[in-house]
């Protein structure tokens, strides 16, 4: 495994780690590696119940990524109404949707040659 391999896998568990933190819903983590002409390697999917809630998670992958890795967003989306909100770490692109918002565009489906992680929550 290269350095940089190692480097996404930690971002990708400290925003797993974030989006846990404030119970976000549903986390998916598509690997885009094997598809040709992406604009990442990954996308993590996750949502929340309300725009307050997609806020808090946002937030909290953000600090949390900053607090653990000293990393930050190159790009961050969507904040404004906060139905589908998007945080682009270069590598690895987060998107935050309301749930409504999440069924309506179907980014999974859009994907669906890419493999896809379910992450199991607790809460």
């Amino acid at each position: 495994m290269t350095k940089k391999e190692i480097g996404t896998d930690q971002l990708i568990t400290q925003i797993i780690k974030g989006i846990e933190e404030v119970k976000g819903n549903d986390i998916s983590i598509l690997d885009l590696r094997e598809i040709e002409n992406t604009v990442c390697n990954y996308f993590v999917i996750c949502n929340g119940t309300s725009n307050t809630q997609v806020n808090a998670i946002v937030n909290s992958i953000q600090k949390t990524v900053s607090k653990s890795l000293k990393d930050k967003p190159w790009h961050v989306e969507g904040s404004e109404n906060a139905e589908w909100v998007l945080i682009d770490y270069v590598n690895v692109v987060v998107h935050v949707f309301q749930k409504h918002i999440r069924e309506f565009y179907d980014i999974e489906g859009l994907w669906g040659d890419a493999k896809t992680t379910t992450i199991e929550t607790n809460y």
